[in-house]
């Protein structure tokens, strides 16, 4: 079988990491022997460098006819006030990408590994274990709602106004991804919301509630305020499996779960336009590192790598329906990890290309 690959590299250490998922794949190709073909193209800032615009049409239409697309990191100083008055989907190329793409679920994984507890803030008997789905919606709410903008009164008063809009529609499709990989899970599942002062959540709430009274009787779920989301999930990561949750919620409570794993480094996830099933492949999908570009430290070599191949782990599940694959990746992570071969974030001392060899040393192994 053949699948078909997009690398955008993005920014910063963005394609410093995805070169290291690239060469993932190739090693699994003859491990595994499948076959691919890979386009190269750019997003967000280096495609501005490049075009004047953060995403080519061309970008796109490849993007829709991949098999899934492999991201970096995208952002950084010289790009952020290239269109001041512009929408999100005009101001960030990967936005966008997600938007024409329609990659609704957003699927954030993190889990403790045994290897960095102590790199955890929390105490080993709290955190040992954790293994935590951040669902999240990414493509409504506060960060497309119309009308937004910065208006001026008359007396000289400034007025920074944003709309947080979620139809039923867009709330029952991204609940059904949550249910189903509860059901996958214990069957638990905790919809994070602001129901207590915000109309968008007070829909959000009953829509969820009547997907699953209706549809997953068998999954548990909890209703939290997102603020108490966010502070049980700091008290007790091991009581969460799977948490829903709007653009907005899932973007923080996702990078909070950072700290379960030890490092943002360590985060993958995938943006997938349908709720995934097992043995079946989804297109289109994103696959990228959470983590952000770093400019601090690109081009010194010593970004973590394993952001970036713990999300092509989650390609070959989702895009390519190889979940033996996929954990096959996992297993590696966990033994580079075991074996001390970390970078700085990590408190380590070793380079992107060394983890990254160590990685595909492991899978030939």
């Amino acid at each position: 079988m053949g699948f078909r690959i997009l690398a955008l590299g993005g920014d910063g250490i963005g394609p410093e990491v995805v070169d290291a998922g690239l060469k993932v794949i190739d090693v699994l190709a003859s491990l595994e022997g499948f076959d691919y073909s890979l386009e190269e193209d750019l997003l967000h800032g280096a495609a501005w460098d490049a075009y004047g615009t953060f995403l080519r049409d061309e970008t796109l239409e490849k993007a829709r006819h991949a098999d899934a697309v492999l991201v970096g990191a995208v952002g950084g100083a010289n790009w952020d006030d290239l269109v001041p008055n512009g929408s999100p989907v005009e101001k960030d190329g990967l936005m966008k990408l997600r938007r024409e793409l329609d990659v609704y679920a957003g699927l954030r994984p993190a889990r403790a590994y045994n290897a960095l507890l102590a790199r955890t803030p929390f105490k080993t008997g709290v955190v040992a274990g954790a293994n935590v789905m951040v669902v999240r919606e990414l493509c409504g709410g506060p960060f497309f709602g119309e009308p937004r903008g910065i208006e001026t009164s008359e007396d000289g008063v400034r007025c920074g106004f944003d709309n947080a809009v979620y139809s039923d529609l867009e709330i029952e499709r991204i609940a059904r991804v949550g249910f189903e990989l509860a059901r996958r899970r214990s069957g638990r599942l905790v919809s994070a919301d602001k129901a207590n002062v915000m109309e968008s959540y007070v829909l959000w709430r009953e829509v969820v509630t009547e997907v699953g009274a209706r549809d997953y009787p068998d999954v548990k779920l909890i209703h939290l305020y997102a603020d108490n989301a966010v502070y049980q999930l700091c008290c007790r990561p091991n009581a969460f499996e799977v948490i829903l949750s709007d653009n907005l919620f899932g973007d923080i409570l996702s990078d909070l779960t950072g700290s379960i794993a030890g490092s943002l480094g360590m985060l993958p996830s995938a943006s997938l336009a349908s709720a995934p099933v097992i043995g079946e492949r989804v297109r289109p999908g994103l696959y990228e590192p959470v983590h952000g570009t770093a400019p601090d430290i690109t081009g010194q070599g010593i970004a973590n790598p394993l952001g970036a191949i713990l999300s092509v782990a989650m390609m070959f599940e989702h895009g390519f329906a190889m979940p033996d694959v996929a954990q096959r990746i996992e297993v590696a992570v966990d033994d580079v990890l075991n074996a001390g071969i970390w970078t700085p974030d990590l408190g380590g001392s070793a380079t992107t290309v060394h983890v990254t060899d160590a990685i595909i040393s492991a899978l030939r192994a």
